[in-house]
C-alpha cells in the first residue's frame, strides 16, 4: 500500500481524459446536466433523475449511466453553447425522441421538487432550438412527472 501511495504522489494525479466530440446522445446528457445546474445547485434527486434518463434512453446499466453522465458533466462545463448542443439533437434525432428530451428536461428541471426560474428558462429555449411544436412542448411538459 505504502508503494502505491509513494508512486501516486511521485507521478502526480492522472491527467484526465480528453472529452469526446459531442454527438446526439452526449448532447442530451449535456443538456439535463445543464439544465439541473442552471440554477447553481446539483443536487441527488437531479443526479439520479439524469441517471434515469440516460439509462432508458440509451439501455445502460447504472454504473454505464453514471459514466456517461461525468462525461457529461465534464461537457457542460466546456461546452457553454445550448444552441449547438440543441442543435446536434435536432439534426439527429427524429421528432417523436425530440418530445422525448423536452419531457426528460422538465423531469431534471422538475426532480428536486424546486421550480426554479433559471432552470424553466433554459428548457423553455432549448424546446425552441429543437424545433418543438408549442402544442407538442405543452404536452411533453405535462407528462414530465417525475417516476
Amino acid at each position: 500500500m505504502f508503494e502505491r501511495l509513494k508512486t501516486f504522489f511521485h507521478h502526480g494525479p492522472r491527467k484526465p481524459e480528453p472529452l469526446p466530440e459531442p454527438d446526439a446522445k452526449l448532447a442530451l446528457g449535456t443538456l439535463l446536466v445543464r439544465v439541473a445546474r442552471a440554477d447553481n445547485t446539483y443536487l441527488f434527486e437531479e443526479i439520479s433523475q439524469i441517471d434515469r434518463t440516460l439509462s432508458k434512453a440509451f439501455g445502460l446499466n447504472p454504473v454505464e449511466a453514471a459514466k456517461m453522465r461525468a462525461t457529461c458533466e465534464r461537457l457542460a462545463h466546456e461546452i457553454t453553447d445550448d444552441a449547438r448542443m440543441s442543435a446536434l439533437i435536432r439534426e439527429n434525432v427524429d421528432y417523436a425522441h425530440r418530445v422525448e428530451t423536452v419531457q426528460a428536461l422538465w423531469q431534471v428541471a422538475w426532480a428536486d421538487g424546486i421550480t426554479d426560474a433559471r432552470e424553466a428558462a433554459l428548457v423553455q429555449l432549448v424546446e425552441d432550438a429543437l424545433g418543438v411544436a408549442p402544442a407538442d412542448n405543452d404536452a411533453a411538459r405535462s407528462a414530465a412527472v417525475i417516476p
